[in-house]
């Protein structure tokens, strides 16, 4: 027990997020985290624009911080547990919706591709891709686009099964192109954010040394 210990405490002084430069890491606040993360995707999720098949929300937002913020192990647990309680009807999905047909449905693998892109977004910021705005904007658009590689697919299929057109060009115009401009300012809100937390974090330690 004491050598499993010793390797995790090696691994997040080797390479720390965010949440790790403000507290001591335990299992209980690991816990803490992986719930808080769900919570704020699911509190994000409500901030929409009504579109269909998929809605504009603020969860992609809030699944880039989450995984930067956690890293990837805690961040994919944090969406992955957001998945599971929506799919058994606590509503935290888009427009408090809940249920396994969401996760069926059209939208659901952007849900399972957020899980994805946190566990991506988390490795690269474990790898400090987090604290420079140009590699922290690499990391979050390419952490959007994950989630869109898994969705889109999901998409298609979902639209083929509803007698609906899911060629290539109905699928990027339902799917991707409404969201390319939000995309890109969430990736952009997070880039120019998660630095200036690291700044302010590393601000914190100074004083308190």
């Amino acid at each position: 027990m004491r050598n499993a210990t010793a390797v995790t405490n090696a691994i997040t002084l080797a390479r720390p997020t965010l949440v790790d430069r403000v507290q001591t890491r335990t299992l209980a606040t690991d816990v803490i985290l992986v719930m808080g993360g769900t919570a704020l995707v699911a509190a994000l999720a409500q901030i929409a624009v009504p579109l269909w098949p998929v809605p504009v929300t603020g969860q992609t937002l809030a699944v880039l911080i989450v995984g930067a913020s956690l890293g990837a192990a805690r961040g994919a647990a944090s969406l992955a547990l957001y998945a599971i309680v929506g799919g058994l009807g606590l509503p935290v999905f888009s427009d408090a919706e809940s249920g396994w047909s969401i996760i069926a449905g059209p939208t659901g693998g952007y849900i399972i591709g957020f899980v994805l892109a946190a566990a991506i977004v988390g490795w690269a910021a474990e790898r400090q891709w987090d604290r420079g705005w140009l590699k922290a904007a690499v990391t979050f658009i390419g952490g959007s686009l994950v989630v869109f590689a898994v969705g889109l697919p999901w998409l298609a299929m979902s639209l083929g099964q509803l007698g609906l057109p899911n060629d290539l060009g109905a699928v990027l115009a339902s799917g991707f192109v409404p969201f390319i401009i939000g995309g890109l300012i969430k990736a952009g809100i997070a880039a120019a954010l998660m630095p200036a937390l690291w700044r302010a974090a590393e601000a914190r330690r100074a004083d308190e040394a």
